[in-house]
């Protein structure tokens, strides 16, 4: 199994709260950067999304805060997809420090939104491929 997609980012002082550690709501921000990174990666722009009438769409989130980050830390955010049948899909995240400490894990369910219809499309790994030039960042 290949290594999952990873962008570096470090933690700025005014990304933290009051106890000096990152702030609750920065995680999520680091996940969606990782997962735009990979967009980005794979060729999908969006522009490109939206010139083929699609978006996507965050269906649900769960964060488990392991080790707590402070300013100055340089984390790695993977970002890995997982394929069911149906109209979403998985990514599954992890943020880690970079001496290996794993300080947050991100699961998040996600779709593909006509843009028009306001609807998911049936079929979202199908989508990716039609707008990927590189089927392995997205596991397919």
């Amino acid at each position: 199994m290949a290594e999952p997609f990873s962008v570096r980012v470090t933690v700025r002082g005014y990304e933290t709260d009051t106890q000096g550690h990152l702030n609750q709501s920065v995680y999520l921000n680091y996940a969606e950067h990782a997962r735009w990174s990979l967009l980005q990666a794979a060729g999908i722009s969006q522009a490109r999304l939206v010139g083929r009438g699609v978006g996507p769409v965050a269906l649900e989130t769960t964060i488990r805060f392991r080790r707590e980050l402070l300013a100055g830390d340089e984390v790695d955010v993977t970002c890995a997809f997982e394929w069911g049948t149906g109209k979403t899909f998985t990514i599954r995240q992890e943020i880690r420090k970079t001496d290996g400490t794993l300080a947050a894990e991100v699961t998040a369910v996600g779709g593909l939104m006509d843009l028009k219809e306001r609807k998911l499309v049936p079929d979202p790994p199908q989508t990716f491929k039609e707008l990927t030039t590189d089927l392995a960042l997205f596991g397919l």
